[in-house]
C-alpha cells in the first residue's frame, strides 16, 4: 500500500471512530516510531510505554486537581476466567491486550467495542507445565502486526486489522516443560521472546525472529549445556567454568520469562534471567560456582545476539531469586556526574543501580526486609551472605522468599521527581535440603521438579529470625540516587498489580481486593479509587483518543499467588475497565456471595493411608490447591469440593475430565489407591477443623 492510499484508509477509519484522529502517525509502527515512543502522541506502543520501560505517561489532562471527576467511560466483558496480567498496547485508537491461555483482543479504545478476538487454541494439557497459572503479560506491535507468545511455546504474528495469523513458529522443544507468559519485544525488525520452565527442569534461552517472516535470527542460551556436545560459543564455554557436576541433566534453568529493555543509542538490549533448576545449588552444582548466567542482567547486541556485558545479582542462586523483574533505563545525576543507568529491584531484596553502558555497579541497597545477605560489597559487587544462607545442614527462615521482595509486577519511574514507585512485599520462608530429593526427568505436573527444599521439618527452623514481622505488601517511593525510600505504605494484601505514573501528578495501581487507586506521588495518599469487585493483577495504561485522556486496566484474578488465595468474596470473569474525566457509566455491583459448606463424606481410612496421602497431596495437588485455606483462589479449596469422596474425583484426576480447563490428567502417574490416599488426607484435614 503506498502512502496516498494508506492516508485515505486512515482518514476513513478515523472518521468511523476506529482510530485516533489526534495523532500525526500513520497506521504503521516502524523502528523510528518505537524509538521515539514516549506516549506524548497519545499511544502506548510498547510494553513499558517506551524502550526505557518507564511506564510514565506524559499526559496530564487527568490530574490531581480533577481526579474526583474520573468516572467509568466503558467496560468490556472478556469472557475469560483465570489470571490476567496484561499491559495493553494502544495504537492509533485501537487497544491490543491478552488474556488467559494467550488469547488476544483488539478493542476500540474510545468506546470499548470488540474489533476482533484471536484464540491460539492452546491445549488444556499445557496447564500443568506452568508454575503460575496460564497467564500472559501482553503483545508487541510492529508494522501492522501484533505478536504474541502462546503458552505452549509458539510465537505468533497476527494481522493487526483482522486478527488473522501471518505466521507462527514453535520456539521451544515441546517434549520439555517450557511455557511462554511474557510479552515479546521488537527491536530493529526482530521479535525477541524468552520462556519459562526453570521450576520443572529446562535450559533457559531467548530468541530473535524476523518480524516479517518468523525466521530465526539468533538465539542466546543463558546457561551452558552438556560439555560433551560442544558449546555454542565462547560465552557458553566461559559460563561452563562456573558450574560443577552434571548440571545439564537438570536443565540448569535461567529462563527469560519476563522483562527486557532497550537503549537505541547504545544499541544494547537488556535481558533479565531466572533461577536455577533445581533451586538448591548443592544439587545442580555440588562443588559450588556462580552458575552463570542465572539471576543476571545481560546486555546483548540485538543485531547478532552477542553478549556485551553482564551483572549477576545473585551468584549461585539457591533461593529462586530471579532477576527477571522489571528494569528501567534513565539518565540520572549521581555524585555530580551524569550517568546512564539501569535500575532493577529483583526478588533478592536489593535495589540495583547499574551503569548501563558497561554493567558497573553504582549502588545497591535493601528496599525490603532482607536477612540472607548483609549488603552488596562495593569492591566485589557481590552479596555478603550470612554463613547459614545456603541452608546446608540447617533449616533457615530466609527473607525474602521465592515470591521475592518484588516480583513480576512492573514498577514505574516518575521523571519529574526521579522516583521509582515499587510494589514491594516483605516475605520469608523456611529453606532446607530435602535429603530424599531425586531428579524426575518428566519434571512438570509432579511437584518433584520444583525441588522446593523445605527440609525435614520446615515448621521448626534451626535458624530463626525474630525480626521478621509478617507477610505483607509495601508500596514504596524509592529514590534511586540516594538509594532510600521517600515513603513507604503498608498495603492490605501481600500481592498487587503493576503501576503507572503520569505527568498529572498521579500514580495508579490495582489491588487484589478489587480497587483501582490513584495516589499522590508525594506521600502515597489515596486520592481516588474505584471498586471493580474482582482482584487486579494487570498493569494500568493511559492514552489519548480524540483529545480525551483515558486510564484503562484489565481485571482478572489468578496467577501463581492467586491459584491458592483471593482477597474478594468471589472471583469474577475477566473484564476491561476504562476511565475518563466525566465518565458516567456505573461501576460493577458487588456479586452475590455463594455460601459454601465443608465436605463431610463417609470415609474410612488408616494411619498409613493418611501419611501416604499427605506426601502425594503436596507432590501433585499442593502446588495449586489448598485445604481449609479460606476458600482457595482460582483453584478450589478442597475443603469445600463436592468431588472429594466420590467418583468425580477420579474422573478429574485420573481421567482428565477437566483437562480443557487446565486441570492435569494424572492417570499415567497415579493409581486409584493413591488417589484414595490423597482424599484421605484431604478429608482428615477437614475433620480436624470441624471438631
Amino acid at each position: 500500500m503506498n502512502f496516498g492510499i494508506k492516508a485515505l484508509a486512515f482518514a476513513f477509519l478515523c472518521g468511523a471512530g476506529l482510530f485516533s484522529c489526534d495523532t500525526s502517525q500513520n497506521l504503521s509502527v516502524d523502528d523510528a516510531a518505537l524509538r521515539a515512543a514516549n506516549g506524548s502522541d497519545g499511544n502506548w506502543l510498547t510494553h513499558g510505554l517506551d524502550y526505557a520501560e518507564t511506564r510514565y505517561s506524559p499526559l496530564s489532562q487527568i490530574s490531581a486537581e480533577n481526579i474526583n471527576e474520573l468516572g467509568l467511560a466503558w467496560d468490556l466483558d472478556l469472557g475469560t476466567k483465570r489470571g490476567i496480567e496484561t499491559t495493553p498496547l494502544v495504537v492509533n485508537g485501537v487497544m491490543y491486550l491478552t488474556g488467559p491461555w494467550s488469547k488476544v483482543f483488539a478493542v476500540n479504545a474510545k468506546d470499548g467495542s470488540l474489533i476482533w478476538e484471536y484464540d491460539p487454541q492452546v491445549s488444556g494439557s499445557y496447564g500443568e507445565r506452568g508454575c503460575c497459572d496460564v497467564v500472559n503479560r501482553g503483545v508487541a506491535f510492529y508494522e501492522g502486526a501484533v505478536f504474541v507468545g502462546a503458552f505452549d511455546g509458539r510465537l505468533i504474528s497476527l494481522n493487526a486489522e483482522t486478527g488473522k495469523p501471518n505466521w507462527e513458529v514453535m520456539t521451544v522443544d515441546t517434549d520439555k516443560p517450557y511455557t511462554i507468559t511474557g510479552a515479546p519485544r521488537v527491536v530493529k525488525g526482530k521479535v525477541i521472546i524468552g520462556n519459562g520452565g526453570a521450576e520443572f527442569g529446562v535450559r533457559g534461552y531467548f530468541t530473535a525472529y524476523d518480524a516479517k517472516t518468523g525466521e530465526q535470527a539468533w538465539r542466546f542460551y543463558t546457561v551452558p549445556g552438556n560439555p560433551s556436545d560442544g558449546f555454542e560459543n565462547e560465552t557458553m564455554e566461559m559460563a561452563a567454568k562456573t558450574w560443577t557436576g552434571e548440571w545439564w541433566k537438570y536443565g540448569g534453568g535461567g529462563t527469560v520469562w519476563d522483562n527486557m529493555a532497550y537503549d537505541p543509542d547504545l544499541n544494547l538490549l537488556y535481558v533479565g534471567t531466572g533461577n536455577g533448576s533445581p533451586w538448591d545449588r548443592n544439587q545442580r552444582s555440588p562443588e559450588g560456582g556462580d552458575n552463570l548466567f542465572l539471576s543476571s542482567i545481560l546486555a546483548i547486541n540485538p543485531d547478532n545476539g552477542e553478549l556485551q556485558w553482564y551483572y549477576q545479582t545473585t551468584p549461585g542462586d539457591s533461593w529462586d531469586f530471579t532477576a527477571t523483574q522489571h528494569m528501567i533505563l534513565a539518565d540520572l545525576e549521581i555524585e555530580g556526574q551524569p550517568r546512564k543507568v539501569l535500575m532493577q529491584a529483583p526478588k533478592n531484596g536489593f535495589f540495583y543501580v547499574l551503569d548501563r553502558t558497561n554493567g558497573e555497579l553504582i549502588s545497591a541497597e535493601k528496599f525490603t526486609y532482607v536477612n540472607w545477605a548483609k549488603s552488596i560489597d562495593p569492591e566485589t559487587s557481590r552479596p555478603i551472605e550470612e554463613e547459614w544462607a545456603r541452608y546446608k545442614d540447617v533449616n533457615a527462615l530466609i527473607a525474602p522468599n521465592y515470591d521475592g521482595g518484588h516480583n513480576w509486577q512492573p514498577m514505574t519511574f516518575d521523571k519529574k521527581r526521579n522516583l521509582v514507585f515499587l510494589p514491594a512485599r516483605e516475605t520469608a520462608s523456611v529453606y532446607g535440603q530435602d535429603k530424599s530429593w531425586i531428579y524426575n526427568e518428566r519434571g512438570f505436573g509432579t511437584g518433584i521438579g520444583w525441588n522446593l527444599s523445605t527440609g525435614e521439618d520446615p515448621s521448626k527452623p534451626t535458624i530463626k529470625d525474630d525480626k521478621f514481622d509478617k507477610l505483607k505488601g509495601v508500596l514504596i517511593a524509592w529514590d534511586p540516587i540516594k538509594q532510600e525510600a521517600r515513603w513507604k505504605i503498608e498495603q492490605e494484601t501481600p500481592w498487587s498489580g503493576g503501576m503507572l505514573s503520569t505527568a498529572g501528578d498521579l500514580v495508579f495501581i490495582g489491588t487484589p481486593d478489587g480497587f483501582l487507586k490513584a495516589l499522590n506521588p508525594e506521600n502515597g495518599k489515596v486520592l481516588w479509587q474505584a471498586n471493580l469487585q474482582s482482584g487486579i493483577l494487570g498493569s494500568p495504561v493511559s492514552y489519548r483518543v480524540d483529545g480525551e485522556q483515558y486510564v484503562s486496566i484489565a481485571v482478572g484474578w489468578g496467577g501463581g499467588y492467586g491459584m491458592k488465595n483471593k482477597h474478594t468474596p468471589e472471583i469474577l470473569p475477566g473484564h476491561l475497565y476504562t476511565f475518563k474525566i466525566g465518565g458516567e457509566k456505573a461501576l460493577p455491583k458487588a456479586p452475590e456471595i455463594v455460601e459454601k459448606q465443608l465436605i463431610n463424606p463417609e470415609w474410612e481410612s488408616s494411619e498409613g493411608e493418611l501419611t501416604r496421602g499427605e506426601t502425594l497431596f503436596w507432590q501433585y495437588c499442593g502446588p495449586c490447591h489448598v485445604v481449609n485455606g479460606g476458600g482457595g483462589g482460582v483453584a478450589p479449596d478442597f475443603a469445600y469440593s463436592p468431588m472429594v469422596g466420590n467418583a468425580a474425583f477420579n474422573d478429574v484426576v485420573l481421567k482428565g475430565a477437566l483437562l480443557e480447563n487446565g486441570m492435569p490428567n494424572f492417570g499415567d502417574r497415579l493409581t486409584e489407591k493413591e488417589t484414595h490416599d490423597i482424599q484421605t488426607y484431604i478429608i482428615e484435614q477437614v475433620r480436624m477443623v470441624s471438631k
